[in-house]
């Protein structure tokens, strides 16, 4: 952000509120750099977890579970299950929070939630290259897209040592 949104002044960054932040000298605007949401699920079926091939930056071909930001409007539950929908062809229900992730250098906050298959059927859908359901022991670790994905598949799975939680 460049200029002010209440007086159209140049902003410049001083300390406000414990931070270097942009601020209006005119008016005393001060800019927050608010965080994104994502919501996303780790759907199971058969002992097997659906991952999907991002077709979209940023992780292009990389491997993740299905999810995306949350609309105004939206409860984080409700975003889960549309991007779910949306990136799977798959309906599931949420059976229970994995866990929510965030790392220092991402403006992104992730709240993952397992998921039951209800139904539908599993497709590659616009945003994907590939979709597919892993047992446990087939996950392609080396090719996950996101911090985000392997913490919670480890805390899914069990796996998630000392180190990890860095």
């Amino acid at each position: 952000m460049k200029y002010c949104p209440r007086c159209g002044t140049p902003l410049v960054v001083r300390p406000a509120f414990g931070r270097e932040r942009q601020v209006c000298p005119a008016c005393g605007f001060v800019h927050f750099y608010d965080p994104k949401v994502a919501t996303c699920t780790v759907p199971e079926h058969d002992g097997r977890i659906v991952l999907v091939r991002r077709a979209i930056e940023p992780g292009y071909g990389k491997w993740t579970f299905p999810g995306g930001y949350m609309d105004q409007g939206e409860t984080v539950e409700d975003a889960a299950l549309r991007e779910t929908q949306e990136e799977t062809g798959l309906d599931v229900a949420l059976t229970g929070l994995l866990g929510v992730y965030s790392f220092r250098d991402s403006p992104v906050v992730v709240i993952v939630y397992r998921a039951r298959v209800l139904g539908g059927a599993l497709r590659v859908m616009p945003e994907c290259l590939d979709a597919r359901a892993f047992r446990p022991d087939e996950i392609p670790w080396e090719e996950l897209a996101f911090p985000s994905t392997r913490r919670a598949l480890e805390d899914l799975l069990g796996r998630r040592t000392a180190r990890g939680r860095d």
